[in-house]
């Protein structure tokens, strides 16, 4: 699928993208669920390990073995719930940036206008069941790394007049976590409640990516040379920082383990950096669908991040 998806990029249509986005509102309007009323989704998690171990960070170092069962299930519970929390502020951005978005928007009947308008609902939906299963998880672990929100709350703001920039980093963000929650709510030993709001939120955000998608091309086309260089070096390492702060260091302090040292080989092994790759592979394939560049002139950021060559071709 992705070679296919390189080998043709999408020349900038507003017809075909006006068409899309009414779709996908469309699509938005037959299918409202509340996770507070849906019956599936009124739920608790269980007692005990939410994850499976091999979903677990930190399953392929050493000191994993030693881990008590309920040491594995403190862990599991803390890395959803820095998952969670992560996913809750991100969207927090999301609906910023399309709030902005419908506030320069000179004709507010445009169809990309209605299904901002669409999708903010969608996604306060969404944080809302976020902020349930925290509480649910209760959550010990501090995160070292929140001393430096202040400087993401400056950067954000100019990120937000980026359209480019923000609709490819709109991509990571939901990339990433509809791989992580395909395999949890595939594997057989996920807690059950946490396998329906896996569910529920990967068909919610399959709409939200096929948005992005769609826009991209005149996002791209739109852009001025700061907005594309930020797409072609900047966004890529703001992506791979998205990932490896998913599971904050805090998280591994419950368990009795270092938190830096254990973040930082967590992220290496060889488990965790198949995963970015995976999940990063469909950015780039968008991006080169795009039109974002050429075929042959993929930057190295963005090649070391989905672990592709100069073509987008994933390497051996």
């Amino acid at each position: 699928m992705l070679t296919g998806m390189l080998a043709t990029s999408r020349p900038h249509d507003p017809a075909r993208t006006r068409d899309r986005v009414t779709q996908l509102s469309t699509a938005s309007l037959r299918r409202v669920i509340d996770p507070d009323l849906d019956f599936d989704l009124v739920g608790s998690l269980g007692d005990g390990q939410v994850l499976p171990d091999e979903l677990l960070s930190i399953h392929e170092l050493p000191e994993f073995a030693s881990l008590t069962l309920e040491q594995r299930a403190r862990l599991s519970r803390e890395e959803v719930a820095s998952i969670v929390e992560s996913g809750l502020r991100f969207e927090a951005v999301l609906m910023a940036g399309f709030s902005m978005e419908i506030f320069r928007n000179d004709d507010l009947t445009d169809p990309e206008v209605v299904y901002s308008l669409h999708e903010i609902g969608e996604e306060t939906r969404h944080s809302r069941l976020f902020s349930r299963l925290l509480s649910q998880l209760e959550p010990t672990a501090r995160n070292p790394l929140s001393r430096w929100r202040w400087v993401a709350a400056k950067i954000i703001p100019r990120i937000l007049r980026r359209r480019a920039t923000l609709d490819v980093l709109v991509l990571g963000g939901e990339e990433i976590p509809d791989l992580l929650q395909r395999k949890a709510a595939e594997h057989p030993d996920t807690d059950p409640f946490l396998r329906e709001v896996n569910r529920y939120h990967r068909g919610e955000e399959a709409r939200h990516l096929a948005y992005a998608r769609a826009v991209l091309p005149s996002r791209l086309a739109e852009a001025g040379r700061v907005d594309r260089f930020l797409v072609r070096h900047v966004v890529p390492r703001v992506i791979h920082m998205m990932f490896d702060t998913l599971v904050h260091p805090g998280v591994y302090a419950t368990v009795g383990l270092p938190t830096f040292d254990t973040w930082k080989r967590a992220n290496k092994t060889p488990s965790r950096v198949a995963l970015r790759h995976e999940a990063t592979r469909p950015i780039v394939a968008s991006l080169m669908a795009a039109g974002a560049m050429r075929d042959g002139r993929l930057t190295k950021p963005w090649r070391e991040l989905a672990g592709v060559d100069a073509s987008g071709q994933p390497l051996a």
